[in-house]
């Protein structure tokens, strides 16, 4: 039987991981008090129980006796139980966005210290062991519906490789600003601008002409060489460090041609890489 724990920070997506892992054929149990876990699982390893794959959810809303968890899991994996754990995570400013368009009050927030961040610091610090036993951590923050579950997928479908970095594509324009989460950033206007070229003006990176514009250069062939090669070789010095996002922004003058078309490729090249991470794409200014 394949049991998953889905956990992590309230916000951080564990209600749309659950979900998804039940349209996986998982049956799904949430909410479920830390302090039951092990007489749930003597339940489920019963005679005549015919669960396969089973994900229970469990988070600081259940009860008070979170910091059991830890200790709970270690044991059950010391006495030879296959359990896996799922963290699902995002950064505080995400998770402050989305209780604030929600209007919803965080569960760890209370009369006397109301305030969101406060409850998602008090989080955190209660959450911080059980993140370190996970072993999957899913960073929300910048990945829409559909990447989550091909995260999912890859890891309870596919059962693939997996690292927990997820490497984000960026392209933006010099002329809007830096990204202010980029990681890395890397200019491409040393190649020639098709926005001075009649036909391809109106047009982006997405569009075949563009595209074939700019990759006309050499140097632009020779650019994602170098910066595909350079990312396989921090990949998985990253990965060692314990980081899991990586923002990797390509900039150009207005964000809609040469960046668009260099960010395309480099997510084609990075895609399905042996290194097991996620790959994600956005064009900040199209």
């Amino acid at each position: 039987m394949r049991f998953v724990i889905v956990t992590g920070m309230s916000g951080g997506g564990k209600s749309t991981a659950m979900r998804m892992l039940e349209d996986m054929g998982f049956y799904c149990v949430d909410n479920l008090p830390v302090l039951l876990i092990g007489k749930f699982l003597e339940l489920l390893t019963g005679p005549n129980v015919e669960f396969t794959k089973v994900a229970m959810g469990i988070d600081v809303r259940t009860d008070q006796s979170f910091s059991q968890a830890g200790k709970i899991l270690q044991s059950l994996r010391q006495s030879g139980t296959p359990v896996e754990v799922l963290y699902m995570d995002a950064s505080d400013g995400v998770l402050l966005k989305r209780y604030k368009e929600s209007r919803r009050m965080h569960p760890l927030c209370t009369q006397d210290s109301p305030r969101i961040e406060e409850g998602i610091a008090r989080e955190r610090e209660i959450l911080k062991q059980i993140k370190k036993e996970a072993d999957y951590v899913i960073d929300t923050s910048k990945l829409l519906t559909r990447e989550l579950k091909e995260e999912l997928e890859r890891i309870f479908l596919k059962n693939e490789t997996y690292s927990s970095l997820i490497v984000n594509i960026l392209s933006f324009g010099f002329k809007h600003g830096i990204p202010a989460d980029a990681d890395l950033v890397f200019d491409v206007r040393f190649l020639p601008n098709p926005f001075y070229i009649d036909e391809l003006k109106y047009l982006t990176g997405n569009d075949k002409g563009v595209r074939d514009y700019v990759m006309s250069f050499p140097e632009a062939g020779v650019f994602l060489n170098k910066l595909t090669d350079m990312l396989l070789f921090l990949i998985p010095n990253y990965i060692k460090e314990g980081k899991y996002q990586l923002v990797v922004a390509i900039g150009c003058t207005g964000g809609k041609h040469r960046s668009v078309t260099l960010a395309n490729g480099l997510y084609a090249r990075l895609k399905g890489n042996e290194a097991g991470v996620g790959v994600t794409l956005s064009h900040r200014d199209i």
